[in-house]
């Protein structure tokens, strides 16, 4: 079988010292998006367990297989969460779900828990586009701009590129910080024309981490250009997939002179904790009436 070097690593998780059978609240958020499909569950605001894996070719199973597997050998049923929300592109195609709030809103909002309340701008670089979002100190949005939907500045971009150069899409960052000189941007917005033009570089006789570099800086410098537009205020983080790229976040953080925060959690899971979040305000709300 031909190597998918763009298959990156899929992962779950369950908090070794929380039980959820103590919790007053259980919630969840699952995010569905273009590439990747998210579930969080949390106890009464604390992150329990999560899943992070691949979005198939329906939303529904996407959806129902990242909650089962963040679920897995805890003892959870569906019927145990008391609310679930749905984010992300395929949010209305959660069949659990309680509720569909945007994926703008989520971000914030699990950004806020992921970095603390100083967090002000989010830079959410998805598998289909990325957004550059403002938040107040509780992690509601305050104004947010969208890049326009190409997938040469996204996620799914970049696993064209890994395919494209036979480099594992989990090494791609790395090897493009290996050039001694930082070279051209690639020109393509598009990715199949950014897809012929790094053909034609590997022609002329470009390695591959030149290639990248290049590919890697065009793609900082887009999302720059976003930043400046919406306007950069401290402190400043990095969610989704891409921000697993050293490649594309130092080439960043150069261009714009700020250093991002480090994350603590697995930066493809702030959607879903936003809606785990949302789901325990709104179990709280309706405790109320």
């Amino acid at each position: 079988m031909a190597e998918e070097y763009w298959r990156w690593t899929e992962s779950r998780w369950t908090a070794p010292d929380l039980d959820w059978k103590n919790a007053d609240i259980i919630s969840a958020g699952v995010d569905v998006g273009s590439v990747s499909s998210q579930a969080v569950v949390m106890a009464d605001g604390k992150l329990y367990a999560y899943s992070n894996m691949r979005t198939g070719s329906s939303s529904p199973d996407s959806a129902n297989k990242a909650i089962n597997w963040a679920m897995e050998d805890t003892g959870l049923k569906l019927e145990d969460l008391q609310y679930t929300v749905g984010t992300g592109y395929g949010r209305v195609n959660v069949p659990f779900a309680n509720r569909a709030i945007t994926e703008i809103a989520c971000h914030a909002r699990g950004a806020n828990f992921m970095y603390g309340p100083t967090i002000r701008t989010v830079l959410d670089m998805g598998g289909q586009d990325c957004k550059a979002i403002h938040c107040d100190e509780k992690g509601k949005v305050t104004a947010f701009l969208m890049n326009d939907k190409c997938a040469a500045g996204t996620g799914r971009g970049m696993e064209v590129f890994a395919d494209l150069l036979s480099v594992s899409i989990n090494e791609v960052g790395e090897l493009s910080l290996k050039v001694e000189e930082e070279p051209e941007p690639v020109s393509s917005t598009c990715v199949v024309f950014a897809k012929s033009e790094a053909a034609g570089l590997l022609r002329e006789g470009w390695p591959k981490e030149k290639v990248l570099a290049a590919y890697c800086s065009a793609m900082a410098h887009r999302v720059v250009t976003l930043l400046e537009r919406i306007g950069m205020e401290k402190e400043f983080a990095i969610t989704g997939g891409i921000a697993k790229n050293v490649g594309v976040v130092n080439r960043l953080e150069k261009e714009l002179g700020v250093k991002a925060l480090t994350p603590k959690y697995d930066t493809q899971i702030a959607g879903a904790i936003g809606g785990a979040l949302f789901g325990k305000a709104l179990v709280e709300k309706s405790r109320k009436k």
